[in-house]
């Protein structure tokens, strides 16, 4: 999508990287790594998985769509302020409520998208999603840093990111939380839209 502005993020910088050879590097990587945990377990009580970057499960307390950036910009305005949203790369990753991704089928189906191909993907229960560096933390070794996912905007402390995770209407939460329909529709709409502008050349699509 040709003239995407994203917003500017009041997120604090993640610090400087640690050179791979630098003496305690490996020390500091291990460290590193339990306070990115710790952040996630301590901070969100989320769990994690183990690994390099540290893995986020989806399905329990979240589930994912993860769509093309240009994509995924569009679909912002129907979030809350806190709902959490991550980017790796040129794919952006928008946090729903956990069920979510079950739900996708059936309501592609009913908005009259499943007959088109769209570069929407979903993670739910069994999935794992690559934790994003908790914001103000310290960067991985530079090269490692190349494609490292990040918050553009970071879950809020405790339970504060659940009310303001996607949700299907009829679940209890009407008027707190965002729409998961009209967030899905918004997504399948420019994902196809982008979809045409790559087999265009990079011609723009008029919104």
């Amino acid at each position: 999508m040709t003239g995407t502005v994203f917003t500017t993020s009041t997120v604090p910088l993640p610090r400087r990287p640690v050179e791979p050879g630098a003496p305690g590097a490996r020390g500091r990587g291990s460290a590193r790594l339990c306070a990115v945990r710790r952040w996630y377990e301590d901070e969100l009580g989320w769990p994690t998985v183990p690994g390099s970057p540290p893995g986020l499960p989806t399905g329990l307390r979240f589930d994912v769509l993860d769509v093309p950036a240009a994509a995924g910009a569009r679909a912002l305005r129907h979030l809350a302020p806190g709902s959490p949203v991550a980017l790796r790369g040129d794919r952006m990753r928008l946090l729903v409520a956990a069920g979510g991704a079950e739900e996708m089928p059936g309501l592609l189906d009913w908005l009259e998208w499943s007959a088109v191909a769209l570069d929407l993907r979903v993670l739910g229960a069994g999935g794992v999603m690559e934790a994003p560096l908790p914001p103000g933390g310290p960067l991985p070794p530079s090269g490692s840093l190349k494609g490292a996912a990040v918050w553009l905007r970071p879950p809020g402390p405790g339970h504060e990111a659940d009310a303001s995770l996607p949700v299907m209407p009829g679940m209890g939460r009407e008027g707190s939380a965002p729409d998961l329909v009209r967030l899905v529709d918004t997504v399948a709409l420019w994902c196809h839209r982008v979809r045409l502008r790559r087999e265009c050349g990079g011609v723009p699509v008029s919104p």
